[in-house]
């Protein structure tokens, strides 16, 4: 074929960009391919105990008996159709038995409040001490860590203290679990992610750890880690300054909402200033390997029939309103809660499970279809399909079906 460019065209320009291929690979390494949990539950530091997750799941499933103890009235109570509900309602109690929690945060900080610092330092032995015996017999769930105290200067040097105090603790028992999460809350500045970095460094030196083995979330509650004082928007800096330590962007409902001045009656994960602030985190976290999580709710499921009803509706409502804005994270602060988080999340899947997976099917095959889809949709449905497996929506036999492509087929594709 005649062509016009030489060789040595093609090689100058290769070279001209080998720093930005680089950068890119560095900046924008893309889906870790990794489970990502559906929630996260907070549990104060002072509450938690070696039967929380167990009895987080007995309490959720006596809320369904008393509540809503059929697929049936579960449907009625969350305005499912029967036949969806019927998929969705014993899956959810399966869940609730064998695997409650995904994803446990110990909390140090607004959960605990403050307290004499011997306190403090007892309350994160201690926790170390029960995440490890958890992780020993089988009962931890998989992703586990704490939420110590912001790097401002009031609590600072404490929060620093219940990191090193808790993570300590962890290596005198045996060694840092595979599913260990920490969280760094109301981060405003770059600089304060830089310190968290360095903490972490440091204590990886001081127990011979690889390098990188210690991550941690960034929360985006304040306005500060939205917009700069120039005007610009500031959380890509947070994930930048992380060195490739971040592992999410958390946000916080009613920290920011407060922030922007939105009166406590109106503070909800479907506000406008919340949908801005979100929106901001997914552009900036978008190929960066950097999971997203929305926030909670306040409105607990309690009291009456009736009232754990609408609250169950509420927060269903919010759960399927995140999904569907790829939010596929988020914050459970009550056992009651765990019922409709999980039935929004199965819903989710279930319902579109069979249509991605043809698509992604026709995809493969290349075959005709009504939609032409780009390698882009092929991660997208590929990394959907994954997350309904994961978390139990779907059997991967299922997807496998109607897909044509088993496990290793939908890794790679995502």
């Amino acid at each position: 074929m005649a062509t016009s460019l030489s060789a040595a065209v093609r090689e100058s320009v290769g070279a001209s960009l080998a720093g930005v291929d680089a950068e890119l690979a560095r900046r924008y390494p893309g889906d870790p391919g990794t489970r990502q949990p559906v929630h996260t539950v907070y549990v104060p530091a002072d509450v938690f105990a070696a039967d929380t997750v167990r009895m987080w799941g007995e309490q959720a499933l006596d809320l369904l008996d008393r509540c809503a103890p059929d697929a049936r009235e579960f449907a009625a109570a969350l305005g499912l159709s029967d036949e969806l509900a019927a998929q969705v309602y014993e899956r959810v109690r399966a869940k609730l038995r064998r695997e409650p929690v995904e994803d446990l945060r110990i909390d140090f900080e607004d959960g605990y409040g403050s307290r004499p610092d011997a306190e403090e330092d007892a309350a994160a032995a201690r926790a170390a001490r029960l995440v490890c015996d958890a992780v020993a017999e089988g009962g931890a769930p998989p992703y586990v860590g704490i939420r110590v105290k912001c790097m401002e200067a009031g609590v600072r040097d404490r929060g620093i203290r219940t990191l090193d105090v808790f993570l300590t603790a962890l290596m005198a028992a045996g060694g840092l679990p595979d599913g260990l999460v920490l969280t760094l809350p109301k981060v405003t500045f770059p600089q304060q992610v830089s310190a968290m970095v360095r903490l972490c460094e440091e204590f990886e030196k001081a127990h011979g750890l690889e390098p990188g083995r210690i991550g941690f979330e960034i929360q985006i509650e304040t306005t500060q880690a939205i917009l700069g004082p120039d005007g610009t928007a500031t959380v890509a800096r947070l994930i930048d300054a992380a060195e490739g330590r971040a592992t999410g962007l958390h946000y916080g409902t009613f920290d920011y909402s407060a922030a922007c001045g939105v009166s406590a009656a109106y503070q909800s994960m479907d506000h406008p200033v919340a949908d801005h602030a979100k929106a901001v985190m997914q552009v900036a976290a978008a190929g960066t390997g950097v999971r997203l999580s929305d926030g909670s709710t306040n409105v607990l499921p309690v009291g009456g029939g009736e009232q754990v009803r609408d609250a169950w509706r509420l927060h269903y409502g919010l759960v399927r309103r995140s999904l569907a804005r790829a939010y596929y994270q988020g914050w459970d602060m009550h056992p009651g809660q765990l019922p409709t988080r999980y039935a929004a999340v199965y819903a989710f899947y279930r319902e579109g499970f069979v249509a991605a997976a043809e698509r992604l099917a026709a995809y493969v095959a290349r075959a005709s279809s009504d939609v032409m889809d780009e390698p882009a949709t092929a991660r997208a449905l590929s990394g959907y399909l994954l997350r309904g497996v994961e978390c139990g929506a779907v059997d991967l036999s299922e997807v496998t079906a109607v897909a044509g492509v088993g496990h290793e087929g939908l890794l790679g594709l995502r």
